[in-house]
């Protein structure tokens, strides 16, 4: 997601007929809370001279107490507005792209949106809880999209319909990557539940998809026109791949029994150290889950990977 500040901004409350509404999907990034994509609104009205961006993407990693609240998962985002130019270009700064799709709507519901998203930039109401998959920058853009319309929105695209979150999330983050073990290394059952129609739209790419193939209940398509295309797939290079981190875990501590045997004696320190490091990662996990606002978070057998490689390598040491 974008980090930037927000910035004081007036402009006319009544759109124009020539006010344009597009849904904005921005590939994604290096950084792990940008592997996802991002999504925006953009509102366009050249009668008036405005072309602003409304990002609900916004946070700040120096504000007071920010790691401690993410622990919690009371991290709040911001709505913040910002100009199309700089929006585009800061993106294209960073080698991502932004498609574009100009949604189809009649001029009160644009004006609905335009005045709902106005109501969200209020400083009373700019806040909000950040929810990975049940609300984020792009579930708040289509509740917002989808209350305008006042219509029963339906999609010929089905994409991660009825597969679970784990599989979903491990696409863009890559297929046995670091990130994508870190993961799943605190996620539970929970992450393992099939998605429904709307869940899945929490991902970037699977709303703009989805609205590309929208139409309302009279058959009238959502998208006028459109710029979009797949978001490029997650490589994890092959040194990269963390089943060699953990293989070469496996191969040092087998080293080590055999260094120990042949000594006749048993590293402790060691064992201890790493002992320590499983019982807080095993207890900062029962934290998350009974005590943090994170959704999907819980107990799973990633956790006991370490342990059981560790504990299987050290018995060479007391094998006769």
């Amino acid at each position: 997601m974008l980090i930037i500040a927000s910035f004081s901004w007036a402009a006319p409350r009544q759109l124009s007929d020539s006010a344009q509404i597009y849904l904005l999907t921005c590939t994604p990034g290096n950084q792990v809370w940008s592997k996802y994509g991002h999504t925006g609104i953009r509102v366009t009205d050249n009668t008036q001279q405005l072309d602003i961006v409304f990002n609900y993407g916004i946070f700040d990693l120096t504000s007071d107490d920010f790691y401690i609240k993410f622990v919690y998962g009371e991290t709040y985002y911001q709505l913040g507005i910002e100009s199309y130019c700089y929006f585009d270009k800061f993106y294209r700064h960073i080698g991502r792209t932004t498609y574009w799709q100009e949604l189809n709507l009649t001029p009160s519901q644009k004006q609905q949106i335009f005045d709902a998203l106005l109501l969200n930039y209020q400083p009373a109401n700019r806040y909000y809880l950040y929810n990975f998959v049940f609300d984020n920058c792009a579930t708040r853009p289509y509740h917002l999209i989808k209350s305008a319309l006042q219509d029963t929105i339906i999609s010929s695209y089905h994409g991660y319909e009825g597969t679970t979150f784990r599989q979903a999330i491990t696409h863009y983050t890559g297929h046995n990557s670091w990130v994508d073990f870190g993961i799943n290394l605190v996620f539970g059952n929970r992450a393992d539940q099939p998605m429904t129609n709307e869940q899945r739209l929490f991902l970037p790419e699977e709303l703009m998809n989805y609205m590309a193939q929208a139409q309302l209940s009279d058959g009238t398509p959502l998208v006028k026109s459109q710029h979009i295309a797949a978001f490029p797939p997650a490589i994890v290079p092959w040194y990269t791949n963390c089943w060699w981190g953990i293989l070469l875990f496996a191969l040092l501590m087998l080293a080590l029994s055999f260094y120990d045997r042949r000594r006749h004696h048993l590293s402790w320190g060691v064992d201890m150290a790493l002992g320590i490091v499983y019982l807080l990662l095993i207890a900062l996990v029962v934290f998350l889950t009974c005590f943090s606002c994170h959704p999907l978070v819980g107990f799973n057998w990633r956790l006991l990977l370490f342990p059981f490689i560790h504990i299987c390598t050290r018995l060479v040491y007391w094998c006769p």
